[in-house]
């Protein structure tokens, strides 16, 4: 489809679920068709250390201080208010860390899912469209071309193969992520969790006449993002470390190929998937389309603080993934969206923001 046969549709009453978070700041000034905002969250302490509402919220927003997986608190919300659209951004995030807190990730991503569809029914409410953030995660390794052609799973690397410093697997080669060809196979609890929501939403959605619009993320970057979390990804780390002046440690051998979106091509998806019409059918890949490696990004970074060169450290996380990137051709046809911001200009944005933060503490 092209961007001349789309139209928008106006947004009316939103619920942002996570809506203090990262993302859901950034979104919140850019809901401009919107009547009514009301972000739903649990402020934690892993990313709200004062537990406050952020300052960097917009003051449009009504901030609804409550869990997603309790049934009381989504009444409370839904008593009064009956969005026409919900953005769903809440969820717990660590990929290593769902290994070893398997049950809070589930029962914030899964349970606080159906807990939100139950509550729609049970206050009689039905909104026109439900947007959900999803993550690249759910691709787990991905798939992968061998020297003839062919494409395969391999799955997730043993502990046996990553002990022995075997990165990649044999005679093959990544493809692009792309919702349309390459089937879901997570590898972390937390990817489990995230698709598990893909399926529940979009079941729930097709039962009601709903539209679903999943979105899914690659690694997402930039001005907001937490500086206290160490599972919101390594880009606000390795500033951190950069600006003590220490040498940034890459695991693995460095080469391990990313996708990073900056949150404001970010947010700018996540609004045209709220606001698009007709409602893309298939799951989207949100990123910047291009890839880059983790000594790519590292580089950067150093440079920016006048640093020294990043070293290869050969360690490893257990539930990462070798490589991923976006294919974001779809992304750009159904949602009339392009990312503005290459790496270069990205984390000079980032470091630029961390630099004008008070109190922040090299790593």
């Amino acid at each position: 489809m092209t961007a001349s046969a789309l139209s928008t549709r106006p947004l009316g009453r939103t619920l942002v679920t996570g809506g203090a978070g990262f993302i859901g700041t950034a979104i919140a000034p850019l809901l401009d068709s919107a009547t009514e905002i009301v972000a739903f969250d649990n402020l934690h302490p892993q990313i709200h250390s004062s537990g406050d509402r952020p300052e960097a919220l917009d003051p449009r927003v009504t901030l609804v201080v409550g869990d997603v997986s309790v049934a009381e608190d989504w009444d409370r919300v839904l008593a009064d208010f009956h969005p026409d659209t919900i953005i769903h951004l809440a969820a717990e995030t660590g990929t290593g860390q769902s290994l070893s807190e398997s049950t809070r990730h589930a029962t914030v991503n899964v349970v606080g899912t159906t807990q939100m569809l139950d509550a729609l029914r049970r206050n009689e409410t039905m909104p026109g469209r439900i947007v959900l953030t999803s993550s690249r995660a759910v691709y787990g390794e991905g798939a992968w071309k061998n020297s003839d052609g062919d494409i395969a799973y391999p799955g997730q690397r043993s502990v046996a193969q990553l002990e022995s410093a075997q990165w990649d697997f044999p005679d093959a080669e990544p493809v692009a992520m792309d919702a349309s060809s390459v089937t879901p196979s997570p590898v972390s609890v937390y990817a489990a969790t995230k698709l598990a929501q893909e399926h529940l939403i979009q079941t729930w959605a097709d039962s009601f006449g709903v539209e679903a619009v999943v979105l899914r993320l690659q690694n997402v970057y930039g001005p907001g993002q937490s500086l206290i979390n160490p599972y919101t990804g390594i880009m606000s780390l390795f500033c951190r470390m950069a600006m003590g002046g220490k040498s940034i440690p890459l695991y693995e051998d460095g080469a391990v190929r990313r996708d990073f979106i900056l949150i404001d091509d970010v947010a700018s998806a996540v609004v045209a998937a709220a606001t698009v019409s007709p409602a893309p059918r298939r799951a989207l890949d949100i990123g910047l389309g291009s890839v880059h490696t983790i000594s790519d990004a590292a580089e950067l970074i150093s440079a920016e603080y006048g640093a020294p060169a990043p070293h290869v450290t050969g360690a490893y996380r257990l539930g990462d993934v070798r490589h991923a990137w976006a294919d974001i051709d779809r992304a750009q046809r159904e949602l009339d969206w392009t990312p503005q911001y290459s790496l270069r200009d990205g984390i000079h944005r980032l470091v630029n923001w961390i630099n004008d933060q008070p109190d922040v503490q090299p790593a």
